[in-house]
């Protein structure tokens, strides 16, 4: 049983780091805390305390500490709340450290979404991973690139099939996993892909929740917008999107490129970057 512990204390690091980057570090701080807390509290609360000095000691980073020493790492967190006409889609990746970028990229990000909502007034740009904030080449899993603060994920812009109005929900809650494929005809990449053996390209297709689907209609005018947007400003060197979306869309921007079948498919989000 002994070795146990430290077994549990080792797992416990990895994936708090592996899933939010500072979350080990503070994980082993509040361990400093546990000799205090079997010395003051029953045994009734003790794990309960044991928690709770944990998620704050991890709050106190996330909101307080972290932020200022990313930008002397040239990072900076996009907004917890709507800023600018730009939010996040779910908020659990500010929670996680996973909304950092380049300011380059902020203001870009800020700019379109600004441009967006002029243009379609009530619009609002939700944005999914960044990277963490410290480190290059400090992988943000499952992406294979968003490792220096150069890169953010963008949702796409839907229409609610109940209303017929644009809407700012997406069907995935994380933005992810619900994909506009392809049609007869089209490009069909998911196939070639998957035909080649790389079996993780639609991975999240399977594990993702679809019954939302049908709840939404892809807004390919608002979402082509958004691309060429992005495409206009100079800091945006790249933008991932399926090859049969960019046909569809009539996008001929040479910033547009296919991502390759290492990466997961890109008809549930765009991928921008510096």
């Amino acid at each position: 049983m002994k070795i146990v512990k430290p077994i549990l204390i080792v797992l416990l690091f990895c994936l708090l780091t592996v899933f939010t980057q500072i979350g080990g570090l503070v994980y082993i701080i509040s361990i400093g805390f546990h000799k205090l807390t079997n010395n003051t509290v029953s045994n009734k609360y003790r794990q309960l305390t044991k928690l709770a000095v944990f998620i704050f000691l991890y709050c106190l980073a996330t909101f307080l500490i972290v932020p200022p020493l990313a930008r002397l790492c040239g990072r900076v967190p996009l907004s917890f709340s709507e800023t600018n006409h730009l939010r996040p889609l779910n908020r659990l990746t500010c929670l996680f450290n996973r909304n950092y970028v380049r300011p380059r990229l902020k203001q870009a990000a800020f700019a379109v979404a600004s441009e967006m909502n002029k243009k379609y007034p009530g619009s609002t740009l939700n944005y999914l991973d960044a990277s963490f904030p410290f480190i290059n080449g400090f992988p943000l899993m499952p992406h294979l690139s968003h490792n220096d603060g150069k890169k953010l994920d963008l949702a796409f812009f839907y229409i609610d099939n109940k209303t017929g109005l644009e809407t700012n929900k997406t069907p995935s809650s994380i933005g992810y996993g619900i994909s506009e494929g392809p049609r007869a005809g089209e490009v069909n990449t998911t196939q070639a892909c998957l035909v080649k053996g790389y079996w993780q390209y639609s991975f999240l297709t399977k594990i993702v929740p679809q019954g939302n689907k049908a709840n939404f209609m892809f807004d390919s005018l608002r979402t082509k917008d958004l691309v060429n947007l992005f495409a206009a400003q100079n800091a945006i060197n790249k933008i991932f999107i399926e090859p049969h979306l960019k046909t569809r869309l009539g996008i001929t921007t040479p910033k547009l490129r296919f991502h390759g079948c290492r990466a997961v498919r890109h008809d549930d989000h765009i991928h921008i970057q510096l």
